[in-house]
Formats: structure tokens, sequence, C-alpha cells
């Protein structure tokens, strides 16, 4: 971590500090999420098994506008009905280090109201 920016540098203590005590499992998986400059990424992760259970993308979604907050709100939906189609209602959320606004808030929002609960 020498050479990182202290922006970096604090997403990285950031995100340490909420993986020590956030942690998934079978019956209330972990909902990591991760933004990147063009795309969106969410997926349901079994940290007992290190399985990942479900994961939506929006990588190679050429119908999606280039908007990133409705991208997320896109990954936000599919996410939750994957994860009510394979019955699982509860979720630990992981924001990835990042704070808890825009797309990771909008996401969040959209992945509650399609039925899953954090």
């Amino acid at each position: 971590m020498k050479n990182l920016t202290i922006k970096l540098k604090h997403r990285y203590l950031r995100k340490n500090r909420i993986r020590s005590s956030v942690h998934g499992s079978i019956t209330r998986p972990r909902l990591t999420v991760y933004v990147s400059i063009r795309h969106i990424t969410a997926q349901l992760i079994d940290d007992d098994a290190s399985k990942t259970l479900i994961y939506v993308s929006t990588v190679g979604r050429k119908k999606l506008a280039n908007n990133l907050t409705q991208k997320a709100e896109y990954v936000g939906t599919e996410i939750a009905k994957k994860a009510l189609q394979a019955g699982y209602n509860k979720v630990v959320f992981d924001r990835n280090g990042k704070i808890y606004h825009g797309r990771i808030k909008v996401l969040a929002i959209a992945a509650r109201a399609a039925g899953l609960e954090f």
C-alpha cells in the first residue's frame, strides 16, 4: 500500500474493516458489489464454502444505457430476482469499501424493492 493514493488507501482500510465483520453463509449469503468505470457487478457469496452462488453483471449487455445509475438499478433488481428464485431472501450487504452513496445506494434500494432483506 506504499504507492497508493490517499483516496485508495482509505478505501482499502474501509474494505478491510467491513470484511472483518461481514460474513456470508449458506443461509444468509454476502451480497458484494463492484463498480468500475463502465460496469457494475454484484454477486452472492457463501464465505463458508468460498463459493459464488449468483452473479449478475452489466458486461456484455449492449441494450443498457450508458448511465451507471440505471445500470446499478438493473443489477440490483436482477440479483434480487435470481436470489429469490434460488431461495435466498436475506443477505448481508458488502459495499466493498465504497461509500454508501450514489450507485451503491441505488443498487441497494433496487434490491430491497425487489424483495431482498439486508
